[in-house]
């Protein structure tokens, strides 16, 4: 666990993917073709508080909807990649971007398309019904599942390590 707070004590930008993560995994269709996702308030007001203590949010998706657009803007998270066909290439591209060495990233993935970027970042987050491979190239997984908590466990770890969870909870505890 010592190794873990090591490196989530470097990390300044965490990337999530959606499906699996954000949520836990279901895709709900209408009849009209519309794509429904249902989100954890936790785990948002989690990457919230991530936020708050000063470590950027991403959001890199091979999958397009509407509603992680909007849930993305709730949260406050500007950058939103969905589409992503290539992980490894946006991830790329981010790093370039913001001028980040990958050491200062973590990624929180959940199937084999998230490997290229697990295997790539800093941090690397799964969720416990990852299947083995996944596993296997993380460095945590969370005890709670997507879309119920592991989210927020990863932002918790992370503000843990970097010694900004106290002051984070303080404006709970008045």
């Amino acid at each position: 666990m010592q190794n873990i707070y090591q490196k989530a004590r470097a990390i300044r930008l965490v990337i999530f993917d959606v499906d699996g993560v954000l949520t836990d995994g279901s895709l709900y269709l209408g009849d009209s073709g519309e794509e429904i996702k249902a989100f954890n308030a936790r785990d948002g007001h989690g990457m919230k508080m991530l936020h708050e203590s000063g470590v950027e949010l991403a959001i890199i998706t091979g999958r397009t909807s509407r509603s992680v657009e909007l849930r993305a803007k709730n949260l406050g998270v500007e950058l939103l990649f969905q589409g992503a066909a290539d992980k490894a290439r946006v991830y790329a591209e981010l790093l370039a971007a913001r001028k980040l060495d990958a050491g200062a990233t973590a990624y929180m993935g959940d199937d084999v398309v998230d490997l290229p970027v697990l295997r790539r970042c800093g941090l690397a987050l799964t969720v416990p019904d990852a299947p083995l491979a996944v596993k296997q190239h993380a460095d945590y997984v969370t005890r709670a599942p997507g879309g119920r908590g592991a989210a927020r466990e990863a932002c918790e770890l992370i503000m843990h390590a970097q010694g900004t969870l106290g002051r984070q909870l303080e404006a709970y505890l008045i």
